[in-house]
C-alpha cells in the first residue's frame, strides 16, 4: 500500500466534458498513488486534448489516513509531483491532471475522475471509478439454503440463491423475488453506483412498528458481469441475521 504502483490497461479510454472528448488514449495505464485502494487513469500527455496549465509542485503530506478511498479528494497526493489545470474547450478543470516525479511515468498525466462528465472504456460507459484490471466478479447459482431474519421475522428463504463473489469483498447472496417477503420491504430513495455491477436501488424493511433503512438492494439494469443477479434481492449481512446452510 505504501508504494507507487501502475499497470497497463490494454484498452482505449476516453473522457468527456460537455459531450466532447477531451482525453482519448489507446495507451492508458492505471496508477495507484501510495495508500490508494482505487487507482486512476493515466495517459500520455499527448492524449489530453487541450493544454496543461499552472504547474503546481506538490509534496506528500506528513500525515494522511492509512487508506485512501474514492471519498478522499484527488488533490490529496501521496507521491511527489506537480498538479496541472486542464483546459478543455474553454473550460478549466482545476487540478485535474497530475504528473508524478517518477522516471517510469515521466510522460503520463494522472487524471481526476470527478473532473470529467463521462468516462468510457472502448464504447462502454464506466461508472463510479476506473476499472481495476485485477478485480473480478463471479456469479454462481447454488442450492444452498439461505434464510434471512430480523429478530423473529423471516424476510426471505431460498434454496435457489446466486452467490456473488467479488475480489476483496464479502460473499453476497442474491435471492429470487419469489423467495423474498416483498410485503415487508419498502423502496428507499437511496441509490449507489458500483463500477463493476452498475446502479443499485435499495429497500428498507418494516418489521412491526420499526423501519430498518436500506437493508437490501437490487440491480435492475446491471453491467455485463453482474447480469446473472438482475432483479434479484440481496440483504446486508451486517443488518440482518443471515443463515446459510
Amino acid at each position: 500500500m505504501g508504494l507507487l504502483r501502475w499497470t497497463d490497461m490494454r484498452r482505449r479510454v476516453r473522457a468527456f466534458v460537455d459531450g466532447r472528448v477531451v482525453v482519448d488514449s489507446t495507451a492508458p495505464i492505471q496508477v495507484w498513488e501510495p495508500y490508494r485502494v482505487v487507482g486512476c487513469y493515466a495517459v500520455p500527455s499527448a492524449d489530453v486534448i487541450g493544454p496543461l496549465e499552472h504547474h503546481t509542485p506538490t509534496v506528500p503530506p506528513a500525515q494522511h489516513p492509512p487508506i485512501l478511498t474514492p471519498a478522499h479528494p484527488f488533490a490529496l497526493h501521496t507521491a511527489p509531483g506537480a498538479a496541472y489545470d486542464i483546459v478543455a474547450d474553454g473550460r478549466t478543470l482545476a487540478g485535474a491532471g497530475f504528473r508524478v516525479d517518477d522516471p517510469d511515468l515521466a510522460d503520463y498525466v494522472l487524471l481526476d475522475w470527478d473532473a470529467f462528465d463521462e468516462w468510457r472504456e472502448e464504447e462502454q460507459t464506466v461508472m463510479g471509478h476506473a476499472h481495476d484490471p485485477y478485480q473480478r466478479i463471479d456469479c454462481l447459482p447454488t442450492s444452498r439454503h439461505v434464510v434471512v431474519r430480523i429478530g423473529d421475522t423471516v424476510l426471505a428463504e431460498s434454496r435457489h440463491p446466486t452467490l456473488l463473489l467479488e475480489t476483496h469483498l464479502p460473499v453476497r447472496h442474491y435471492l429470487p423475488r419469489e423467495d423474498v417477503r416483498m410485503d415487508v420491504l419498502q423502496r428507499s430513495d437511496t441509490v449507489t453506483v458500483c463500477a463493476y455491477k452498475g446502479q443499485a436501488t435499495y429497500w428498507s424493511a418494516i418489521v412491526g412498528d420499526e423501519v430498518i433503512p436500506d437493508v437490501a438492494w437490487t440491480y435492475t439494469d446491471p453491467l455485463h458481469d453482474a447480469e446473472p443477479v438482475r432483479d434479484l434481492i440481496c440483504f446486508y449481512d451486517e443488518r440482518v441475521d443471515l443463515e446459510v446452510r
